[in-house]
């Protein structure tokens, strides 16, 4: 072998990776594109538009369904939300004790309202609560039996997200107010629970997402025309009307509040990411 061909270089011959990856994320973009013109060419859209599409029934609907439907919707979410919000720092505070019975009782809440569906709590709060107390009405009728059900199972899943945002705030915060004085009721009051509750804003506000959606499970207690929610609404008409625009109408009246809420999760998890930078 000659001294030119022993200090020849090896040529590399195939793809870079980053051509692999190239040509991986086209063939990608060409089947999703494949997918959505396949649906597009097979489904038979003159019979969808006629059955969720009707301009003219959807131009009934309104305005109850933003005045009653819409309304009643937002009311049960937020009456639940800051029912779940209060009951949820209760158990959390409960979960963080140095008492032991406490700790058991939150700790049992928790497992059983977090692993029993919600549709079953509604049928408790609207069946099981006045067979228990004959004679004893929850206040405020059929919103106030959503807003205990609703808050019964936001408040397990909320006190884990407290409990969590208070274990994250450093220990030496406590012992600094210890040592300037404060009690420990007032230390959390005053210096630990309001920090808690900046870390914890976005899984709040997604909580506030899913409550949005739950509260269609009203529909299981039985509601008048003036009490229906968005679900219930569309359902009503739609079985009137035999058409299903009604349900499209009530979805993207639900899309109307969720998405934007979704973006403020979004906004609100950005932040928190950056201040811990």
């Amino acid at each position: 072998m000659s001294g030119v061909e022993a200090g020849r270089t090896p040529v590399k011959t195939g793809m870079t990776r980053r051509r692999k990856r190239a040509l991986s994320r086209g063939a990608q973009y060409l089947v999703f594109v494949g997918v959505l013109v396949f649906i597009g060419l097979s489904a038979d859209w003159g019979r969808l538009r006629n059955q969720f599409a009707q301009t003219d029934l959807a131009q009934r609907l309104f305005p109850d369904i933003i005045t009653i439907a819409l309304r009643n919707t937002v009311l049960y979410t937020l009456s639940g939300f800051l029912l779940g919000l209060v009951l949820g720092l209760l158990i959390a505070l409960m979960r963080l004790s140095s008492v032991g019975p406490y700790r058991w009782v939150a700790g049992i809440y928790i497992e059983v309202f977090r692993g029993l569906p919600a549709l079953l709590i509604f049928i408790f709060v609207g069946v099981a609560v006045p067979l228990a107390f004959p004679g004893t009405e929850i206040p405020g009728g059929t919103y106030g039996k959503v807003a205990l059900a609703l808050g019964l199972v936001s408040a397990a899943y909320m006190a884990e997200t407290i409990r969590a945002g208070i274990q994250a705030i450093p220990k030496g915060q406590m012992e600094a107010a210890r040592s300037l004085g404060f009690s420990h009721t007032r230390a959390m009051v005053s210096i630990i629970i309001p920090q808690a509750f900046r870390v914890v804003i976005p899984p709040l506000t997604n909580e506030l997402v899913l409550l949005f959606k739950d509260s269609s499970l009203v529909l299981f207690l039985g509601v008048t025309l003036e009490e229906r929610e968005l679900t219930k609404f569309g359902r009503d008409l739609a079985s009137e009307t035999a058409n299903s625009t009604p349900i499209l109408v009530a979805g993207l009246c639900y899309l109307l509040v969720t998405v934007p809420l979704g973006f403020v999760v979004r906004k609100l998890e950005a932040r928190a990411a950056e201040a811990t930078r």
